[in-house]
């Protein structure tokens, strides 16, 4: 019997892990007893999702504060002890691994390999790029593979885009091992996921908004998962979903295992994590703080009659070949775009008023180089994964310093180093 089937958890506060053939509509739940609400019902923001009529207060920070001269990060390669080959795996996966010429694990996948499989609680802090999405499923295809009792996950990201690449590397993981996922995400019609949650998955992997409200449609119940995964914590903190997250965990409450993931830990998170959280084993590859040191960061000063000439002039200087330019509002960055467009730029546009379809293909010409320059807001751009950026480009000051970092940390990525500009009116 493997580590899985034996379980962890106290059996007055955690209840067996539920049998995989059932669907997870809420309707169908035949658990017994009733269980707290949880939080009751999401509340948004104010405004919702417009940005129409929203005034939006500048940063006031010296320019001082946006120029900086990058150092090269120090890459240290991990010299892992051990090859995937000689990890205790199921023949299959293996095989998957293989195929894929995974040979050496990451750092973050080797170390947390043994917690997960022993059912440990596990919060990694570990950069972008760092192979996270694979620390997590490894392990629990595997357990998949092995275990007599069959058990589900739900993995909770904060953006379309990273819950696509993580649904896209199960199925290549899990090629031909008859383990299911299904990706929920905002922006794709919801009877259609209703329809979907009618079969079984052993991965359901969604952003917050969409699991809950596929939840409070009765489509979705999470007492059906036994393991929760929260990746890129951080962001979806900074995106405003913390009662979502709230919401999923008291739902989950006798959930074998939870696996949380940051790039990042500060203050703010301790409180939510240690609720989460129980004994958790924690591997640490980063040191957990925002940092830019590694970008070449200056200012450019332009009145507003002549910013936009001046960005033309920028972008056609040879080394601008990715460029990632953040403005403020929806409105703003069509406008931008449409601007450029005339000036026979290829650019694109990614902001909440457009569709997931549109939002994809925009996204993808743009990582294959088919478009030059892409126009975005903040929270459409949050989660990105784009390892070539070469420029990020202000074309308004943002409203706090921790958004001037995220949207710079858009660039320099893959150990590389990178540079971003930020346009300030000549006047102040």
């Amino acid at each position: 019997m493997s580590q899985r089937d034996n379980g962890r958890r106290d059996s007055s506060t955690r209840s067996g892990r539920p049998s995989f053939s059932k669907n997870f509509g809420a309707k169908n739940s035949n658990r017994s007893g009733g269980r707290p609400s949880g939080g009751g019902g999401r509340r948004r923001g104010p405004g919702g999702g417009g940005s129409r009529g929203r005034k939006f207060k500048r940063l006031n920070l010296p320019p001082e504060s946006f120029m900086h001269t990058g150092v090269a990060l120090k890459e240290v390669k991990y010299d892992a002890p051990r090859t995937y080959s000689e990890f205790p795996l199921h023949e299959d996966l293996a095989k998957n691994i293989q195929r894929l010429g995974w040979e050496n694990p990451t750092e973050i996948q080797d170390k947390t390999f043994e917690a997960i499989t022993e059912l440990r609680d596990v919060l990694g802090i570990a950069n972008t790029g760092t192979g996270k999405t694979g620390a997590f499923l490894i392990p629990l295809v595997n357990a998949m593979l092995q275990s007599e009792d069959d058990f589900s996950a739900l993995v909770m990201v904060p953006t379309r885009e990273l819950a696509e690449q993580v649904e896209n590397e199960f199925r290549l993981l899990a090629k031909g091992l008859q383990l299911y996922a299904a990706c929920f995400i905002g922006g794709t019609s919801v009877d259609r996921d209703v329809r979907k949650l009618q079969k079984p998955f052993h991965f359901v992997i969604g952003t917050p908004g969409r699991l809950v409200d596929l939840n409070k449609r009765k489509a979705l119940n999470f007492e059906h998962f036994s393991v929760l995964i929260l990746d890129e914590f951080d962001r979806m903190l900074d995106m405003g979903f913390s009662q979502d997250v709230n919401f999923v965990t008291n739902q989950m409450e006798a959930r074998d295992q939870t696996l949380l993931f940051s790039a990042t830990l500060d203050k703010k998170q301790h409180g939510l994590i240690d609720a989460i959280l129980t004994d958790p084993v924690k591997i640490q590859i980063t040191d957990g703080t925002k940092t830019a040191e590694h970008i070449d960061q200056d200012v450019v000063f332009a009145n507003h009659k002549d910013k936009f000439d001046v960005l033309l002039k920028m972008l056609q200087e040879e080394d601008f070949d990715k460029v990632l330019v953040f403005a403020e509002t929806k409105r703003r960055v069509a406008g931008l775009t449409e601007q450029l467009k005339k000036s026979r730029f290829k650019v694109d546009e990614i902001h909440g008023d457009k569709s997931q379809n549109y939002r994809k293909h925009a996204l993808n010409d743009f990582k294959r180089g088919k478009t030059q320059i892409l126009v975005a807001t903040d929270v459409a751009a949050r989660g990105l994964d784009i390892s070539d950026v070469t420029h990020v480009i202000n074309y308004e000051v943002p409203q706090d310093y921790e958004t001037y970092i995220h949207r710079i940390g858009r660039t320099g990525r893959a150990g590389k180093k990178g540079k971003a500009f930020t346009f300030m009116d000549k006047q102040s």
